[in-house]
């Protein structure tokens, strides 16, 4: 029974009735609702994913000595194995193709097969995919496909009803409903960019990529994890609000990437001391803590101590937001800023500019560090977004990657020397025999030692 029924099943026995209590064929001459009508129309535009690929095994560093391969005759290749993957998607253009699912459903797959509501199997390619916001599209040929309308996630409140509906366990499709539990859910290391739906929908593994709609069989939301420590499904799931899906989507089908741009500015979220300090009478927005020279922010005004509230007429309520719909935006476009200074509203327009940064190449520190191209990154707390010296990019099977490190990865420290810029990386890392690397990954902290 789903949760609207069983509402109504309660509503029902408060009535008095001589006769004892049970669930009635009608309420007032109609039929009990159910969902099924609405699921007849949506369905056909969830299907299931399955992915075959390869991946590289990390070994002990041990069988990289050439020594060692020597003495016991080892193959100089690296081991791979076979891998098998299970997800859901969603046809978005029935005419072209084009299914939604999530970046990591389709990571580093050599074969993607498609398997419709009606039983047909389709062979898929890529059109483009972006992990910052775990987000992907596909492409399929085939008749007869049927698209799912959209809504508009912006009006999504909490307590709405929704159904989730995907491939859980290989299972095939299935269809579990709930309610939103919360909004705008950020800081869980999902994804560079965040601003989940919560829901209590069960999802479950597989149901990545398929869809979460409301009653009226439009989509919300793009299902993509869940918090499950022990595990299993309890009851907190998030998916990608659909209008940020789109957002991504378009920019994928007209350009196979996304290119974002920067604002150029450090930031931090409004408690009330500091609301109280600004002169507001609501902790809304977020302070500028600093302004880049030469960037975008500096160009159109924006000054430090100010306090963004709106970009482009959405209201921004904390770093998250403002770095998500900076984020979604590609470089040339304008941004209209909306700002407290000094008691006054200003507004001004920046340009939004394209991300360039110095990198530098692991091989000319190190040969252990062959491989890696360290940058400056931008890190995003769930209250602040700060530049930190990183690993922007990583080979496959380079000695940079067999040594443990990942992209993504924050530099700390060298050698017990605290690294904030690529400078203070060179200066500790250039003609060292032994590298001593203090990592943070994720919401975790490592010490790698490379010899």
């Amino acid at each position: 029974m789903n949760r609207l029924s069983a509402w109504l099943a309660i509503l029902a026995l408060t009535v008095p009735l001589a006769a004892p209590a049970q669930l009635p064929d009608a309420v007032d001459g109609e039929p009990l609702p159910s969902l099924a009508p609405m699921l007849e129309r949506t369905t056909p535009a969830v299907v299931n994913i399955a992915t075959t690929g390869r991946v590289q095994l990390r070994e002990n560093p041990l069988f990289q000595d050439p020594f060692f391969q020597r003495f016991f005759d080892l193959p100089d290749r690296p081991r791979e194995r076979a891998t098998q993957s299970l997800g859901s998607g969603v046809i978005i253009d029935a005419e072209r193709g084009h299914i939604l699912t999530n970046h990591h459903v389709i990571a580093r797959a050599d074969e993607i097969r498609v398997t419709l509501a009606d039983g047909r199997e389709l062979s898929a390619s890529v059109v483009g995919s972006d992990p910052d916001t775990d987000v992907a599209v596909i492409r399929v040929e085939g008749n007869a496909l049927q698209a799912i309308p959209m809504a508009d996630s912006d009006s999504l409140r909490v307590g709405d009803f929704v159904v989730a509906i995907g491939n859980p366990f290989g299972l095939g499709q299935t269809v579990t409903s709930g309610i939103v539990s919360a909004l705008g859910r950020s800081g869980l290391n999902l994804s560079s960019y965040q601003d989940y739906i919560q829901t209590d929908a069960s999802i479950n593994p597989g149901n990545s990529g398929g869809a979460l709609v409301n009653l009226r069989g439009e989509l919300v939301g793009i299902n993509t994890a869940i918090l499950a420590p022990a595990g299993g499904n309890i009851g907190i799931g998030f998916a990608i609000p659909v209008n940020m899906a789109i957002s991504i989507m378009q920019q994928l089908v007209d350009h196979g990437e996304v290119s974002r741009g920067q604002l150029g500015v450090s930031i931090q979220d409004l408690p009330p001391q500091l609301a109280q300090a600004f002169g507001l009478d609501r902790e809304r927005g977020v302070v500028v803590t600093q302004v880049l020279p030469g960037s975008p922010a500096e160009q159109a005004g924006v000054r430090t101590g100010d306090v963004i509230r709106e970009v482009n007429g959405r209201s921004i309520q904390n770093a998250s937001e403002l770095r998500n719909a900076i984020g979604l935006l590609r470089s040339g476009d304008e941004a209209e800023l909306r700002l407290h200074r000094d008691g006054e509203s200003v507004t001004v327009v920046a340009e939004i500019g394209a991300i360039t940064q110095a990198t530098l190449d692991g091989s000319t520190l190190s040969p252990r560090l062959e491989g890696a191209r360290f940058g400056m990154l931008e890190v995003s707390g769930p209250r602040s977004t700060e530049q930190r010296v990183g690993v922007a990019e990583i080979t496959d099977g380079s000695p940079a990657q067999r040594a443990g490190l990942r992209r993504d990865d924050i530099i700390l420290s060298v050698n017990r020397q605290p690294v904030s810029s690529l400078s203070d990386l060179r200066q500790q890392a250039e003609g060292s025999r032994e590298l001593l690397l203090h990592i943070q990954r994720g919401s975790g902290a490592l010490f790698l030692l490379l010899r």
